[in-house]
């Protein structure tokens, strides 16, 4: 996914009643970015805005960072970022400040289109296949034999660029020497945007579909590729498919998400690897569990960032982050020996409590560090599950009907950090659920790990799921959201062979929940919240859902007072290379909204990502437009009901040639098949030049 950047501090919520609209706007205090811009480097830097790198069947097209003084009688290392995100428009003022400052401290930076993308030739087919695996494999080979490379390459990416750098490890190219991978998974189905714990992970696998399905409809450059530019365009529209369809059938862990999750051999990577990711964000089970499979080289760091650099990141504190990946170049790009290899297997940020509506301030903490990972240190607490109680256990008969609204104050799955990202005050989504609540603490605690759940349950019928959260409960009452978890129920027994429910019967299911880093107060309470039903998170079961709870107990990952040590190295000031001159044309706020329909008892949350934003590079005469709108709708009641549309806009205007893509992404389902229908419109010049519609079905498979 996109590392998104943080738009203005605005959150506004809707609720309708009857015919009534009622409006609350707030402001939410976002924490103001402080990285450094730095223009003075050790390396004058020459910047080569265009190249093509020949792999197999087709060219792939290159943006070049260098030292000035690379390949006249002294050789650099290689650095690599492989993206499908059109490094010569969209991304451009963001790899210019990576770029200037990597090649400024003495690296070449190669900012790569993937095939079918931005101004590469040929046809992207779906993420992470092994085509671009391979074709990664001959640029490092190019970039390696180059006159100003010393021989040896690093990867560095976020979010796909992290994935594939792990993809591309596996793959033992000897050229590639060590790898950073941010925001990034080792598990294809387990943590990414299509499942979470075998549900269906509606809150992003359509949306992020639709971003695919209209990034790719947009045309390459003509000033980088030349006459043929439009010829390969309307290629690109008529061959590349929407990547939910394939998404949609395999909704099981079978050989298809199987390809590109390195925690089927973590072996199989031999270089040294940086694990990075932030308490925030969708993605950070992978680090720890990456450190506790891989076998080689390998360090780990998580601070309370959301899916963004940690230079630039909010919630923060941001760190030096691009500082600590030179370190990391240097010792194993350069074989200096500088003690990065030395220092402890993992540093974290331990979090103090925070009231919900700060989350979007830097968060207050410290950092710790963990000499190995799985730490020693760490103790498994158990809390049995009673009779509304945590902590005293009791055979127990306690029943619930999952209510479909639950779930509309999750925030988002994978937060950038922009308002509204972030869940809200949880009482409301407490109120919907089995809550099971401890006695106030005696004194303060420390979690750093993944809480466990079991439950013995029944449920009353063949197709459902189940959802825990964690919430810190404050003296006043005010509950905050720590972790959370789910599981389909027809995969109690593994992602690949299912078993639908027996109604009534009594089965025991462990899940896991978010990684966390966390310190509570004495005072404060943890409370469990279990329910059937999270939308828009997950797909709701076809059919209403009775859930009777047994028995249980929640362990907890706790770190004992006192097991600090010694206090980690601090890191340097955040700080980039200078960004391109950008001048806005227009701007509007990013907004939440939630829409209750009395009449209609339907709700329906809508949200805008980032505002409409157009904007001119002014350097490169581009300017840009985007728009992206999500609309996700359910009825009390009637999970069937269940409706996300997504509405994306994309433009690029190349000087006389101005381009526009229009796209719509539907999902529903009845109790037997997904409906999906995603709709195209291009234009060039306001003229529409191509048009087409998808519509298909995919059989539901005990989701």
């Amino acid at each position: 996914m996109l590392a998104g950047e943080r738009p203005g501090p605005t959150r506004s919520e809707r609720y309708r009643f009857g015919s009534e609209v009622w409006s609350i706007s707030s402001h939410v205090p976002f924490a103001d970015v402080t990285t450094q811009v730095r223009t003075e480097f050790p390396h004058s830097v020459h910047v080569i805005p265009h190249t093509w790198i020949p792999v197999q069947d087709v060219r792939l097209a290159a943006r070049m960072w260098l030292p000035e003084d690379a390949g006249d009688g002294e050789a650099v290392p290689g650095i690599l970022e492989y993206l499908p995100y059109r490094k010569g428009d969209h991304m451009a003022a963001r790899d210019a400040r990576l770029g200037t400052w990597f090649a400024g401290h003495g690296y070449a930076y190669a900012r790569v289109d993937i095939r079918g993308t931005g101004d590469s030739e040929g046809i992207i087919l779906d993420e992470y296949l092994p085509q671009e695996q391979l074709d990664a494999v001959e640029v490092i080979s190019w970039l390696a034999a180059q006159p100003w490379c010393s021989g040896s390459v690093g990867m560095s990416g976020i979010s796909w660029g992290g994935f594939n750098g792990l993809q591309i490890a596996a793959r033992r190219r000897p050229e590639l020497k060590a790898v950073i991978s941010m925001c990034s998974t080792d598990d294809r189905y387990a943590d990414d945007v299509h499942y979470l714990g075998g549900c269906l992970l509606a809150d992003e696998q359509l949306p992020w579909a639709s971003v695919m399905f209209a990034l790719n409809a947009l045309p390459p450059d003509p000033r980088a590729v030349g006459e043929g530019w439009r010829q390969m365009w309307l290629q690109r529209l008529e061959r590349t498919p929407p990547f939910i369809e394939a998404w949609m059938e395999h909704q099981r862990r079978d050989a298809f998400w199987k390809q590109g999750s390195v925690c089927e051999d973590y072996g199989a990577i031999e270089c040294p690897v940086y694990m990075v990711g932030g308490w925030a964000d969708g993605y950070t089970n992978s680090v720890l569990r990456f450190l506790e499979g891989s076998p080689g080289i390998r360090k780990g760091l998580i601070g309370p960032w959301p899916h963004a650099f940690p230079q630039r990141a909010t919630p923060g504190p941001s760190i030096g982050f691009l500082q600590e990946c030179v370190r990391w170049w240097d010792r194993w790009l350069k074989g200096i020996e500088n003690g990065i290899d030395r220092e402890p297997m993992l540093r974290a940020w331990m979090q103090e409590p925070l009231r919900p509506e700060g989350l979007g301030q830097d968060r207050p903490g410290r950092w710790v560090v963990e000499e190995h990972w799985p730490s020693p240190a760490i103790e498994r607490r158990r809390l049995p599950l009673g009779d509304g109680v945590l902590g005293l256990g009791a055979d127990i008969e306690l029943v619930h009907v999952g209510s479909q609204p639950h779930g509309l104050l999750a925030g988002a799955w994978c937060p950038y950090g922009i308002p509204g990202d972030f869940p809200p005050e949880q009482r409301e989504e407490d109120a919907l659920c089995l809550t099971f609540d401890g006695e106030p603490l005696t004194e303060r605690i420390e979690l750093l790990g993944r809480p466990r759940l079991r439950l013995e349950l029944s449920v009353d019928r063949p197709n459902a799921l189940v959802v825990a959260r964690l919430c810190d409960v404050a003296p006043d009452g005010t509950s905050t959201l720590l972790s959370r978890g789910a599981l389909n129920l027809t995969h109690r027994d593994g992602h690949e062979d299912l078993q639908p429910m027996v109604p009534g019967e009594r089965v025991t299911v462990e899940l896991e929940l978010d990684v966390m880093g966390q310190a509570l107060e004495e005072g404060h309470r943890f409370r469990l919240a279990v329910s059937t039903t999270y939308w828009p998170w997950l797909w709701p079961s076809p059919e209403v859902v009775t859930l009777t709870v047994h028995s249980g107990h929640l362990d907890l990952p706790v770190r004992p007072a006192g097991s600090d040590g010694a206090a980690p190295p601090g890191f340097a000031p955040a700080e980039e290379g200078p960004s391109l001159e950008t001048e806005t044309l227009e701007s509007t706020p990013a907004y939440r909204t939630i829409v209750y329909d009395v009449v209609g008892r339907a709700w329906t949350l809508e949200f805008n990502h980032d505002g409409r934003e157009r904007e001119r590079l002014v350097d490169q005469d581009l300017e840009l437009e985007s728009d992206l709108v999500d609309r996700r709708t359910i009825r009390d009641g009637d999970p069937l009901s269940a409706e996300i549309r997504c509405e994306r806009r994309y433009g690029v205007a190349f000087g006389r040639v101005s381009t526009r893509v229009e796209t719509v992404s539907t999902m529903t389902a009845d109790a037997r098949d997904f409906h999906l229908v995603d709709t195209l419109e291009v234009f060039e010049n306001d003229h529409l030049v191509f048009s087409k519609t998808w519509d298909r079905r995919v059989r539901r498979d005990l989701v």
